[in-house]
């Protein structure tokens, strides 16, 4: 598993901004960010490539949220 930053995250996305992907997260349709640092945040690249396949195969905005949500469980299963 690799963590992201904010500009690998934009790069593997093709979201335009930073503002994009937290506007997301509160929506429910992006995963939150987990904390690597005092003052960083990263996004595992697996959760990022789960959500770009459900988007690449056309899953709506409420599939996408419960895809959000069971990845949330999944992670704090572990």
């Amino acid at each position: 598993m690799e963590i992201l930053r904010i500009n690998a995250v934009l790069a593997k996305t093709g979201h335009a901004s930073p503002s994009t992907i937290y506007g997301l997260v509160k929506q429910g349709l992006f995963v939150r960010q987990i904390s690597i640092g005092p003052r960083a945040v990263g996004w595992t690249d697996s959760e990022i490539d789960c959500l770009n396949r459900a988007r690449a195969a056309g899953k709506t905005d409420e599939q996408i949220k419960k895809l959000v949500r069971d990845l949330h469980r999944r992670r704090t299963a572990e």
